[in-house]
């Protein structure tokens, strides 16, 4: 991997997804919601042995952001996109490492000896999906690793950096030296807010990433956390949580921040602090019941295909439309995957 080619560094918590389906009874077993995404709690932890040993599990390589960045690969020239993250030195990471070289991904784990890498367990049931994460080894992320020979380069060669929310569960400090490290060199840095918990409990790490924010990425249920942790009058109206985040103060003012929300199979939001009383809403083809096959990582293939896109300089209209695309072609495979031979989405 040579630092000339990159052009989107990703940072992020390594998973190995571990996808089951009609997961009903596991819902109740486990006091999960169908369609949410945690932490993994004491309760939760004989989840993953119950998986194995009772279910047909499909294993998948995951992750948000490594979701994301394999998304942006399959729509990007060879070599343009590089992950990072945290790994153990076990067969779990071996699988991941295989499916990023299968689909044009490069990586540079940092790999902790004697720790398991992390995984999800992910209860499909219907077109729901509900995550339980333990993040193991992912939360061993070390900032130094950033500046290591083999990483530095790679990180000074992006034109865009992108980071998902879950990451500032415990690397709130690796986030912010590619935020500032951005802002400064007036580069693209893209945060993904994730899931509802992290505007929830997570807040004052959001609030010290944010003025380096250029793009924010949600869905609705991440927006409504946000405007109802915000004290918004109604944070069921995407449109005016939209308009509070653009609105939110900013290090770097000559790019001003763009926001675009989410809505599943309905439509997505896209508000840009230039100009805020002027909001576009880009409606999602919709997809017939019997096409869908499995909506997990959806929201990432959405990511990728409109981080692709801004990679190829198309405008934040076309990069949004070319979301929609990828997050239509996950949907229709199991896991967040993609199809191959590759298709043309731009």
């Amino acid at each position: 991997m040579s630092a000339e080619t990159v052009q989107l560094f990703a940072l992020g918590n390594p998973l190995l997804d571990m996808q089951v389906t009609n997961g009903e009874e596991l819902l109740k077993k486990y006091d999960l919601k169908s369609n949410d995404a945690i932490l993994v709690e004491e309760k939760h932890k004989p989840i993953y042995e119950d998986l194995v040993k009772n279910y047909k599990v499909t294993y998948v390589a995951g992750g948000a952001s490594q979701n994301a960045a394999r998304g942006a690969a399959y729509v990007l020239p060879p070599h343009s996109v590089v992950y990072t993250g945290c790994v153990g030195d076990d067969e779990l990471a071996e699988q991941l490492k295989a499916a990023n070289d299968r689909e044009g991904l490069d990586h540079v784990y940092l790999v902790k000896k004697g720790e398991k890498t992390g995984a999800c367990a992910v209860i499909i049931t219907g077109h729901d999906r509900s995550l339980v994460t333990n993040l193991a080894a992912a939360e061993k992320f070390e900032k130094s690793h950033l500046s290591s020979p083999e990483v530095a380069p790679l990180v000074d060669a992006a034109k865009i950096y992108y980071v998902e929310g879950y990451f500032l569960t415990h690397g709130t400090e690796s986030a912010l030296e590619l935020a500032k490290k951005a802002s400064e060199a007036g580069k693209i840095f893209v945060l993904n807010l994730s899931a509802p918990f992290i505007p929830q409990f997570f807040a004052v790490q959001l609030q010290q990433i944010m003025p380096y924010c250029d793009i924010i990425i949600g869905n609705e249920a991440e927006a409504e956390a946000w405007g109802t942790a915000n004290g918004l009058a109604d944070p069921k109206d995407l449109t005016a949580v939209a308009r509070a985040i653009a609105s939110q103060p900013k290090s770097n003012a000559s790019r001003p921040r763009t926001v675009i929300i989410t809505h599943g199979p309905k439509a997505t939001t896209v508000v840009n602090a230039a100009d805020p009383e002027n909001p576009k809403v880009f409606p999602v083809t919709p997809l017939s019941d019997t096409e869908i096959v499995d909506t997990n990582g959806a929201g990432d293939a959405f990511a990728g295909g409109l981080l692709g896109g801004l990679v190829l300089g198309k405008s934040i209209d076309e990069a949004v439309e070319g979301g929609h695309k990828l997050g239509a072609m996950c949907v229709q495979q199991v896991g967040p995957q993609y199809k191959w031979p590759k298709v043309q989405i731009y």
